[in-house]
């Protein structure tokens, strides 16, 4: 029988628990049809082989750009022919799935947005037009959902396809972008749709209801959402004492339960920011504590373990540091060190949390302008690899078995290797736990880099093998902050080749370092980290 090895931490011996690799299980992009793009592909591909995703969710199976949907024949310079039925094509659809079964990752299938021909209001968010609407005809979505269902298990296996994962909709809270109906049409269209997937085969796995965020007030109790009741959170001064409490939750679980309706997984997504509009009818930016998201998922947590479906697993579909695609804390070492700090401290209270996104090939608003414009990537549109890359990777190189855990990071061990892993940070003291907020501009964001001090991180490792090589390896202000770079440029709106080339270099040049085990088997680890810095140690492969 293998021994496994006992290893001391700062003299001490460790017990082990597990640490779940949630930040990788799933991962969010734009919309379906960006996914055709070769750029997309080349990047999502390497993001996979960096960060072993497990699943992908995007908006937009069913939009017009995918052709799944069709009422008419499309005559291009003539008028459209009328079809005497609907018909259901999935060539598109079939190219995109079959990139990423490829790759060996699964959909997260958000079943959206409406075809333009079933919806009944059209184009009511986003540059490409999505159609958030109720159906025209209840019986023809249904007919929509069954026969792309039956498609998928036809081209990929039921075995294969009861491991995906089916969710109704997206952010039907959200009226009119999002959803143009009430909450209980909501609620019928998840009813029906469930049903008609179980009914193909019981074992696939449906959910929702996909809400946005946490909110204080009672804005979403109703129909439809009501901005007065959006006042006093508008006008408080202190919003982290406020009750925040998830959205449309616990109305969906009582939804369901009354009828007897299968619930597989929860959903919704955990921004820590919110907009709340003020008397005079503008919209404040809200910018919650560092803690949100950990304290957020605690309750959500709590809360669907007391309910009537306490087996439901809970998928965060979109978080990030704030819900803005030109938000230029995306593109700094802060967003970086802001999704480890949370990641580390929520691994075992969700299924997965779904980074939003890791791609800055993005249209919701257009392409972005510039090439560092506060997308929500991992990288850019480019490919060139930002602080938040470099940050998912260290996290993907950790163990499955946690041996200490402190306030400034972990220290792991692989259950298969026995491989001892590390990473810690600095969220720097100056913040007094505030959010990372948001920046309309890189300038803006820079000011985050005054914020300090640095942190003395100081570890002994003991029970190792003498002589093994470990690697340190930093991102930071300095080192791996390609934005930061392209700044003292001048910020170029267009990169020449050669500018291409020095960005991409610097995206990778992280400060790295090598420390080797003495004879006494005991790795002293005594590293000062920069604020923002995110570190990693590990043995290279």
């Amino acid at each position: 029988m293998k021994r496994e090895p006992r290893l001391r931490i700062d003299g001490e011996l460790r017990g082990e628990s597990a640490l779940p690799h949630v930040w990788s299980r799933c991962i969010g992009a734009g919309r379906a049809n960006e996914a055709l793009r070769a750029d997309w592909q080349r990047q999502f591909a390497e993001v996979v082989a960096a960060l072993g995703i497990r699943y992908i969710r995007f908006h937009g199976v069913f939009h017009d750009d995918m052709f799944v949907y069709r009422e008419s024949y499309g005559g291009g310079f003539g008028p459209d022919t009328p079809l005497a039925a609907p018909v259901y094509t999935f060539s598109y659809v079939d190219k995109v799935f079959d990139f990423l079964v490829g790759c060996g990752v699964r959909p997260f299938v958000e079943l959206g947005f409406m075809p333009r021909e079933l919806a009944t209001q059209t184009e009511t968010v986003f540059w490409w037009g999505a159609h958030c609407s109720p159906p025209k005809d209840m019986a023809r979505w249904v007919e929509l959902v069954t026969r792309s269902v039956e498609h998928w298990i036809d081209r990929y296996g039921l075995d294969e396809v009861r491991e995906w994962r089916f969710e109704v909709w997206n952010e039907p809270n959200l009226v009119p972008h999002f959803w143009t109906g009430t909450k209980t049409e909501y609620f019928e269209l998840y009813e029906l749709t469930v049903q008609a997937i179980k009914k193909i085969d019981p074992a696939l796995k449906v959910g929702g209801p996909a809400t946005s965020v946490f909110v204080p007030d009672d804005r979403y109790k109703g129909e439809t959402e009501d901005r007065s009741a959006m006042l006093a959170t508008a006008a408080a001064i202190e919003v982290d004492a406020l009750d925040w409490r998830p959205v449309w939750i616990e109305d969906f679980i009582a939804w369901c339960g009354e009828r007897e309706l299968p619930i597989d997984f929860i959903s919704t997504h955990l921004y820590p920011t919110d907009f709340a509009y003020g008397a005079n009818g503008e919209a404040v930016h809200i910018t919650r504590y560092a803690d949100a998201t950990v304290d957020d998922l605690t309750l959500l947590h709590e809360l669907v373990r007391n309910s009537a479906y306490p087996e439901a697993e809970i998928h965060i579909t979109e978080w990030s540091t704030s819900p803005s695609a030109r938000d230029f804390i995306h593109d700094t070492p802060a967003a970086a060190t802001s999704i480890t700090r949370s990641y580390l401290k929520c691994a075992t209270l969700a299924d997965s949390i779904s980074y939003w996104t890791f791609t800055d090939v993005f249209e919701e608003g257009g392409a972005g302008i510039g090439p560092f414009h506060g997308g929500f990537g991992l990288v850019n549109e480019g490919g060139i690899h930002k602080p938040t890359f470099h940050a998912f990777t260290m996290l993907g190189r950790l163990g499955d078995r946690l041996l200490l855990a402190t306030p400034d990071g972990v220290v792991t061990r692989d259950s298969r290797t026995s491989a001892v892993s590390a990473v810690f940070y600095n969220y720097p003291e100056d913040m007094a736990m505030k959010g990372v907020g948001s920046a309309n501009s890189y300038p803006a964001a820079r000011a985050l880099a005054e914020m300090g001090p640095s942190r003395r991180i100081h570890h002994s490792i003991g029970g190792l093998e003498p002589g093994t090589t470990f690697l340190v390896e930093i991102v930071d202000w300095e080192h791996g902050h390609a934005a930061e770079a392209w700044y003292r440029l001048g910020s170029p709106l267009n990169l020449s080749r050669a500018e291409s080339e020095y960005l991409t270099g610097v995206a990778d040049s992280l400060l790295r370092f090598a420390l080797t085990v003495p004879d006494d088997g005991v790795l002293e680890l005594d590293v000062e980290l920069a604020p923002w810095a995110v570190m990693s140690l590990r043995q290279p492969a």
